[in-house]
């Protein structure tokens, strides 16, 4: 019970990064242009979906709060500002993603309202998977930092790196839904963005073997887990041919495969602990009666019907995008 909580978790969370860190990107890409028609084109890529995406991050809290209360109720401590920040952004994000539809005269605070929004959401994102990797506070089972322990310039590079790359990710999801001089410009904002994300990722590599070296044994007495990271080397080689050669998707799936090399890396480095290095994931877990009592309910039933659902709208909602059918 207690891996089986642990991999929904874990898929949970990178369902929720993959799937809701593309129409984030796509908010924050959103501002770096005033062209009203690259506009409509990026909200019409992500209008029937960016609300189902949502969804796994509260499946994530539910998770956590439901199979491992002990871990859920250090982060809630350790966390309660960047959340409720995260919290904040996510909601005015989608009062103006609907709002701008409608508006006229205030269109142009609902367009800010959205890029904000998507920014704040995902840098306090980033800063709390900094914070957790650099180690928090932890004595006798509590958290013993304030409400600002959490704010480091690690973790305050971490929310930057993690904004780059949901802006990189979301600049393939335009590419891949879009066609024209929309589709044009991101391809053009995918080389520097890729860049940008390597370089972060390299400085954060180096910063967090600064501050924890004991983690490099974790790899080296594992050579065959070095598999990984040649993956994410393989998938930045093929978003560079994807962009070169006009491949619309191409650049999504390779960029999705490096979102994915990076989280592999992020628990292979701290497995088997849920907050480093002070709660691991079977001290974190309640008990057996209570996971098995979750199992023949979310476990069985209502996960497997979420990802069914999922499926199925990326499904009915595959191809290019049609300005013609208007706001969704």
């Amino acid at each position: 019970m207690i891996l089986y909580w642990s991999l929904i978790l874990a898929l949970s969370m990178l369902l929720y990064v993959l799937l809701d860190g593309f129409d984030l990107g796509v908010g924050m890409l959103f501002g770096l242009t005033r062209d009203e028609t690259h506009r409509r084109h990026m909200l019409a890529a992500v209008s029937p979906l960016w609300d189902g995406n949502e969804t796994w991050l509260i499946v994530a809290g539910v998770v956590l709060w439901g199979a491992f209360s002990q871990a859920y109720s250090l982060l809630v401590s350790a966390f309660y500002v960047p959340v409720i920040l995260m919290l904040a952004g996510l909601i005015f994000r989608g009062v103006a993603f609907e709002f701008r539809g409608r508006a006229r005269r205030t269109r142009a605070i609902w367009n800010v309202g959205f890029v904000v929004g998507s920014v704040v959401a995902a840098f306090m994102q980033g800063a709390m998977v900094g914070a957790l990797a650099k180690g928090l506070p932890i004595v006798d089972g509590r958290f013993s930092g304030d409400v600002m322990t959490w704010c480091s310039s690690f973790s305050m590079l971490c929310g930057g790196a993690l904004c780059v790359g949901y802006a990189l990710l979301g600049a393939s999801w335009v590419v891949k839904k879009c066609e024209g001089d929309t589709r044009d410009a991101a391809y053009r904002a995918i080389p520097p963005f890729l860049v940008a994300v390597l370089v972060l990722l390299a400085v954060l590599f180096c910063h967090a073997l600064y501050e924890n070296f004991a983690i490099l044994h974790r790899w080296l007495d594992r050579p065959y887990l070095f598999i990984v990271p040649l993956v994410a080397l393989v998938s930045i080689a093929g978003t560079l041919t994807g962009v070169r050669r006009h491949r619309d998707n191409q650049p999504f799936v390779m960029i999705v495969v490096l979102f994915i090399c990076a989280y592999a890396m992020l628990a292979i480095s701290f497995w088997p602990y849920m907050i480093p290095f002070s709660l691991t994931v079977a001290q974190a877990a309640g008990p057996h009666a209570s996971l098995a009592f979750m199992f023949w309910g979310a476990g069985l039933f209502v996960y497997p019907l979420m990802l069914i659902y999922t499926i199925y709208s990326y499904n009915v909602f595959k191809g290019k995008v049609d300005l013609t059918s208007g706001h969704y």
